[in-house]
């Protein structure tokens, strides 16, 4: 600090305090500019003020820069069969993966046990915007797709995982018109279709005194000379019980989780056809998404079809095992003339649902041509 002495002149008092007026001017200058010269980033506003602990308020700052919140998408994911099928546990897996690939941005609501929609309302329910996704099999509603009816010939796949991963593959190289509306999730079907049966089953003498509930497409029962009983599988117990019918064909997981193995205790070994399933969304719904989870989605369809016909696959050993240490289940194989008498009924099926689709303009043969040649390729 400068002394101003009370001594000297009046003159030289002046020039002292003109000079101390100055450096306090600069002072207050250099303040100014301290206060003025903040970071460009972090550029804030005062924002209405809001009280503290001691009952005061005081004003909060909130930076321009700040990240908007994410939007929040919610799917409605519906499937008609109970939870403990494996589509579902595949519905299960694929909202799972969604929800963590996008870091929680989309949520995925499942509606399993026709909570939401059947099979026979399925995919026009999507349409209609009372779901978001429908896992269906094309084979229950006849006629709408009448190309993936080829994909359930029988004799075409070994297994589950093979089955799954091909039809998915089909599906999206040949864009069938009759999916045009729709985006197609993931695709997978089941292991091949066995007899299963209350009584053995190994000629077509004795598939001639059966009835046998079918889950529709290929008409291979029949053409072995069986009785058949269509029917939701929720109903197949019942009648079972009640003799309605003598048996099925299906994949055999449905021994262990739907506990058919209390009534059925035969399953003859050989392949017939599978039923495949596709989950579709609205393909405007679809398109309306952000581009980063369109792509999440587009990666998971493949994934998805391989998991879910491994999973299968895994799940029908463990239910034949637990089915022969429970239930007494035994297989029944054919000799090579009863496999080859079989073969011979079956014939004509081929050359029927080949020519009826090429009828209608669809590239039936390549087609199939295309499915036996991903089999092999999977296969080896």
């Amino acid at each position: 600090m400068v002394a101003v002495s009370r001594g000297g002149s009046m003159s030289e008092r002046m020039r002292v305090l003109k000079w101390l007026a100055l450096v306090v001017v600069v002072v207050l200058a250099l303040g100014l500019v301290a206060t003025g010269c903040g970071s460009e980033d972090e550029e804030t506003t005062t924002t209405e003020a809001e009280p503290s602990d001691d009952g005061s308020t005081e004003a909060t700052e909130t930076t321009e820069a700040a990240a908007e919140e994410p939007e929040q998408i919610t799917l409605k994911y519906a499937f008609f069969a109970p939870a403990s099928t494996f589509p579902a546990v595949q519905m299960e897996k694929w909202a799972e993966e969604i929800e963590k690939r996008t870091d929680g941005r989309v949520t995925v609501e499942t509606f399993p046990g026709g909570t939401l929609l059947t099979p026979m309302n399925m995919y026009d329910g999507v349409l209609q915007g009372v779901a978001d996704i429908g896992l269906s099999c094309p084979t229950y509603e006849p006629g709408r797709f009448p190309l993936m009816s080829i994909n359930d010939l029988p004799g075409l796949y070994p297994d589950g995982e093979v089955a799954s991963m091909v039809t998915y593959d089909v599906l999206q190289e040949f864009k069938p018109a009759e999916f045009g509306d729709y985006k197609i999730v993931t695709a997978f079907a089941t292991e091949p279709r066995y007899f299963q049966t209350a009584d053995p089953v190994s000629t077509l003498d004795d598939l001639s005194s059966v009835t046998v509930r079918t889950a529709g497409g290929p008409p291979y029962e029949k053409m072995l000379g069986a009785a058949v009983e269509s029917m939701p599988m929720s109903e197949v117990g019942q009648a079972l019980e009640t003799g309605v019918i003598d048996g099925f064909t299906s994949s055999r997981e449905v021994l262990m989780d739907l506990k058919f193995a209390e009534t059925v205790k035969y399953w003859t070994d050989y392949r017939l056809g599978v039923v495949s399933f596709a989950a579709l969304m609205d393909k405007k719904q679809y398109e309306s998404l952000p581009s980063d989870i369109q792509q999440i989605i587009d990666d998971l369809g493949p994934e998805m079809a391989q998991f879910a016909g491994a999973y299968l696959d895994e799940h029908v050993q463990d239910s034949l095992k637990w089915a022969e240490e429970n239930e007494g289940l035994q297989r029944v194989e054919l000799t090579e003339e009863q496999r080859a008498s079989w073969d011979e009924a079956l014939a004509p099926l081929e050359d029927q649902y080949v020519g009826e689709v090429a009828d209608k303009g669809l590239p039936a043969e390549d087609f199939l041509k295309r499915i036996r040649e991903l089999v092999a390729e999977y296969s080896g």
